[in-house]
């Protein structure tokens, strides 16, 4: 019999010095990046304290006699299917202590938190899985089509691209820029403040060893025509795009200078396969799926339903994946 099998499963929030005492130092080595423990509870704290994280206290857990048993984030995201808007969770950070491992905390954790959340009005779960998708399948989430697209930089326009480098001035310009790529599409996320920080910070933060970030721009005067953002990896002799948009049409022809520019003379340029209207600004290149990260959803209403039956045989067809790595936080 599973532990929680002999107990009703109950959701609780967790504190946050709570969380940071008993889940970050064990979670550092999978998710701290170069980060030591100090600046990783410290990113946390900043999380918590964000206006996000004052609205909805995203970390919970469910408990057993000695402690949190298993834990994970929620993020509250916006979706549009056309005119349409639905509330949505994202789930990420599930994690469940080594002691306590097979004895079905999480899947009891996430099962009462799905029925909480449609309780609760919301219209789909999503998370991306970096375990076996059958685990999450199990409890009624689907996967989505997650791929990776290779491009010899040789094949991308060389002509020269104007690039300049991203200005702290010009974010509000490139949230623009990315508004109305995403407003040619029939559906998406609507890109939360969180991702916006996680951009800003990747763009500017030391990478890795090894590593270089790269954030670009082509302007006209002062309007932004397209950008992309992403790093260098000489490790990999690849530049990884992360993500990019153009707000015009001719933004949309110069994105394949842009990354060539990016790759200055490294030989690939990798990333995230992106949603439709970005893809086919894009040669076809080399398309694998991805082993980690797979992007997984849960319908809870009758409208994600509806969402879901209307676009999952696309989907499976399509050329180009369903979000953008900026979704992944």
């Amino acid at each position: 019999m599973q532990a929680w099998d002999r107990n009703p499963v109950e959701i609780s929030t967790v504190a946050p010095e709570e969380y940071i005492d008993a889940v970050l130092p064990e979670t550092l080595t999978l998710w701290g990046g170069r980060r030591d423990l100090a600046k990783y509870a410290g990113d946390f704290r900043e999380d918590y304290a964000s206006a996000s994280g004052r609205r909805r206290r995203f970390t919970v857990g469910v408990r057993d006699g000695n402690g949190i048993a298993c834990s994970c984030k929620l993020y509250d995201r916006e979706f549009r299917w056309g005119e349409k808007r639905m509330r949505t969770t994202g789930i990420g950070a599930v994690f469940t202590p080594a002691a306590l491992r097979g004895r079905g905390y999480a899947s009891a954790m996430l099962g009462a938190l799905l029925d909480r959340e449609r309780a609760a009005g919301l219209d789909f779960a999503y998370l991306f899985s970096d375990i076996h998708p059958l685990f999450y399948e199990r409890l009624g989430f689907f996967k989505l089509p997650s791929r990776i697209l290779s491009m010899r930089a040789a094949s991308l326009d060389g002509t020269p691209a104007g690039a300049m480098p991203l200005e702290a001035g010009d974010w509000s310009a490139v949230r623009g820029c990315f508004d109305a790529l995403e407003a040619q599409r029939p559906w998406g996320f609507r890109r939360a403040p969180l991702a916006w920080n996680w951009l800003k910070h990747r763009s500017t933060a030391p990478g890795l060893a090894s590593t270089q970030p790269v954030s670009l721009a082509i302007k006209r005067d002062r309007t932004l025509l397209a950008y992309v953002i992403g790093r260098r990896v000489l490790r990999r002799d690849a530049f990884v795009f992360e993500d990019f948009a153009f707000g015009c049409e001719e933004g949309r022809a110069r994105i394949p200078a842009l990354l060539r520019a990016a790759a200055g003379d490294l030989s690939r340029v990798v990333g995230w396969l992106p949603p439709p209207i970005a893809r086919e600004a894009l040669p076809r290149g080399s398309v694998r799926a991805r082993k980690d990260a797979i992007t997984m959803v849960a319908p809870l209403s009758s409208l994600a339903r509806a969402w879901y039956a209307s676009f999952a045989a696309t989907l499976e067809a399509g050329r180009a994946d369903p979000v953008w790595e900026a979704d992944h936080v």
